[in-house]
């Protein structure tokens, strides 16, 4: 029967093994978050370089770290790396296949960085997803909607869909449609819409506001307003002019039709 001390003995080893082990994973996350967060922001400091391709250089620090420790971990068990690549590449086919989409989204988040079709705090819609830029690394991509929920897009896919960005470019165009009454007068109202547009300080002048008649519907006329302003003011500026046209049409005389409901009864 074996003693108890050579049993421990036996084991002591591989426990002395586990304990540097596990050391090094502890230290080398930490040193792996420490570090790209110190690369993050040395390069976001720089104001020639684009945020977005700091998150994205620290996303790629922190990865390589991160195999450089398990390589270690690996080590410290005599599992050899050379081992481990001779192992793979005779599994490459299988492994290929089983990291096909993985593999898809790292080269898929290269593509984004390169080509930049959105950027960090730009509003975009992908594939019918629409919300805020958080971040961008190797793999995924993060969206923040307006009402703060998190939507993770894996870059294969981001890469594959139509992208709509909100915030390309510097300035906006407001559509605002408007239907009067068709007894009142649509020059008067035309009226009402262009000088509350060009009271406001948000609205461009060039291009000018543009408001016409548009559409004759079955119980509307229907008046468009076209109005140019920068980005950042869109929501706002749409929101305070509906409801300022809103208040001059009804001082105006102006009435906003809306669908009547008409009960007929037959009598027997």
């Amino acid at each position: 029967m074996t003693d108890l001390p050579d049993t421990l003995t036996n084991f002591m080893p591989l426990l002395m093994n586990a304990g540097k082990a596990l050391l090094i994973l502890v230290i080398g996350w930490i040193a792996a978050g420490f570090i790209s967060g110190l690369v993050r922001k040395r390069v976001n400091r720089s104001p020639d370089i684009d945020k977005t391709l700091g998150n994205f250089a620290a996303s790629v620090v922190r990865w390589v770290i991160l195999l450089m420790v398990l390589s270690a971990v690996l080590a410290v068990f005599g599992i050899q790396t050379t081992s481990i690549v001779a192992m793979l590449s005779a599994a490459t086919l299988a492994i290929g296949l089983a990291l096909q989409g993985t593999l898809s989204d790292l080269a898929s988040g290269f593509m984004l960085i390169i080509f930049r079709p959105y950027k960090l705090d730009q509003y975009v819609d992908i594939g019918g997803t629409a919300g805020t830029v958080v971040d961008i690394n190797l793999f995924v991509t993060e969206l923040k909607t307006p009402d703060n929920v998190q939507i993770i897009i894996p870059n294969g896919q981001a890469w594959g869909a139509v992208i709509t960005n909100f915030s390309h470019h510097d300035t906006r165009r407001v559509d605002m449609v408007f239907g009067i009454d068709y007894g009142d007068d649509a020059d008067v109202a035309m009226g009402i819409i262009l000088e509350k547009a060009k009271a406001d300080s948000r609205v461009l002048q060039d291009p000018e506001p543009w408001v016409r008649v548009t559409n004759l519907g079955d119980s509307s006329v229907d008046l468009t307003a076209r109005i140019w302003c920068d980005a950042a003011d869109y929501w706002e500026l749409k929101f305070q002019l509906t409801k300022e046209v809103k208040e001059a049409f009804d001082q105006g005389g102006i009435s906003i039709p809306y669908p009547h409901a008409v009960e007929i009864q037959k009598k027997g």
